[in-house]
């Protein structure tokens, strides 16, 4: 069973994060979305609204996890049998920002990096965006999936 982490903090979760998951789901036979906790970040989404949006939006596929957790994500990976982290590429900063991470990785554990760009579509949008954008009372309702609506 080829298991696959699409870890992130998911603040919130957008049309690019959707649209890798979407793609990402139909090479694995299973895909664990991680929301990893981090105390020191501020985020504008509670951990359980970040869950449940997330929940929402792939409530309905059955090779799909959503899960929390700390720490390190290949000792997720090693915990849980995960033998794949999945990433999404924006441009060649984020090649560069997650190409050191994957290096990192595999001199950490032995769990592989798969890399799938983003759609041309989608690639401009980032969670800082969304929440900048929502900050300032714009229509964020256009960057992110329709499971991501505030109250």
């Amino acid at each position: 069973m080829k298991k696959a982490i699409f870890p992130g903090s998911f603040d919130p979760i957008t049309l690019g994060h959707h649209d890798i998951i979407e793609r990402g789901v139909t090479l694995f036979d299973e895909l664990i979305i991680a929301i990893g906790i981090n105390a020191d970040k501020k985020n504008m989404f509670s951990l359980e609204e970040r869950k449940q949006f997330i929940e929402d939006s792939f409530g309905n596929n059955p090779k799909i996890k959503v899960v929390t957790y700390e720490g390190l994500t290949v000792h997720f990976c090693q915990e849980n049998n995960i033998d794949f982290i999945l990433r999404g590429l924006r441009n060649p900063a984020d090649f560069e920002f997650e190409k050191s991470i994957a290096h990192t990785n595999r001199d950490l554990s032995s769990i592989e990096t798969v890399f799938l760009l983003t759609a041309a579509s989608t690639s401009y949008i980032s969670s800082s965006i969304v929440r900048d954008v929502i900050r300032n009372h714009g229509d964020y309702t256009k960057l992110v999936p329709k499971t991501v609506r505030i109250k």
